[in-house]
């Protein structure tokens, strides 16, 4: 390899390492972001050989701990899958996340914190002849029956939203459901814990046609949703601090190549032109 060679390897090396050490940094930024999902970066040699270039950035969809809030609108998921939401102000635009920290909002919706709508069943109503939630769509708090009012709101593991009176009845109004991808490597972080790209990701079943017999939670492989509860980070402090310093020794190593390669060549230059 030639002088010139070894600078540029170390020069290729230290734009790597930096993508790696920003990855790290935004990995431990997010240590304590509601359902955050970690990524790491993998290298690989230059079409040349001479030098390394970043192969992939990948996210690691594991599942993050939940922890316990009180709140009984807050929702984890425990195993496979994902809440959908919409947009209010775009009617059919639907994104995933992991992230349940809902709440229902002046309307009545049950909407996520950027004011996107969760998606599942709804319509179920209580009194003298209760139906069940059949309709797809936003879930919304259900009409208390005739010379009630509405006392509290439990969410069950299958989703099931129920509503409980003031004359003691209780009534399922609505039913949150799940949705899973193929690959979900394909979905596209937008930000506030929300990915797009659902259709590329292959959803197992579209937003649009979600139904409980597919997308009920404890249903078709989907896990249990967990009321009063949130999934936490899935990074790994440990793992983080580790990997900084390998990270930062090889950053610093290839430094000092490209410092004693640059004085060689200085070096070179002095003695041609003496």
């Amino acid at each position: 390899m030639s002088l010139l060679g070894t600078l540029t390897s170390s020069v290729s090396a230290l734009d790597s390492f930096t993508t790696g050490l920003d990855t790290i940094g935004n990995n431990i930024s997010n240590i304590n972001t509601t359902a955050f999902k970690g990524s790491s970066v993998s290298f690989a040699d230059t079409f040349s050989g001479l030098g390394t270039q970043v192969a992939s950035v990948s996210t690691s969809f594991s599942q993050g701990a939940l922890s316990s809030t009180g709140n009984t609108t807050d929702l984890g998921i425990s195993g496979n899958g994902y809440f959908i939401v919409q947009d209010p102000a775009n009617a059919g635009t639907y994104y995933a996340t992991r992230d349940g920290q809902f709440s229902f909002n002046s309307a009545g919706f049950l909407v996520n914190q950027q004011g996107y709508e969760v998606m599942g069943l709804t319509g179920g109503t209580g009194g003298a002849s209760p139906t069940a939630p059949a309709t797809l769509g936003p879930i919304k708090q259900g009409t208390p029956p005739a010379s009630t009012a509405l006392q509290s709101v439990s969410i069950d593991a299958s989703g099931n939203v129920i509503e409980s009176y003031s004359d003691g009845s209780s009534a399922t109004t609505n039913q949150i459901l799940l949705d899973s991808f193929t690959n979900q490597a394909a979905l596209t972080n937008v930000g506030n814990n929300l990915y797009s790209n659902l259709s590329g990701a292959g959803a197992v079943v579209a937003p649009a046609s979600m139904a409980a017999a597919t997308n009920a939670p404890g249903s078709s492989g989907l896990g249990t949703v967990h009321a009063g509860t949130l999934e936490q980070s899935n990074v790994d402090l440990t793992q983080q601090f580790s990997d900084m310093i390998t990270m930062q020794r090889a950053f610093e190593a290839n430094a000092r190549l490209v410092t004693i390669s640059d004085t060689i060549l200085e070096d070179v230059v002095n003695m041609k032109t003496h």
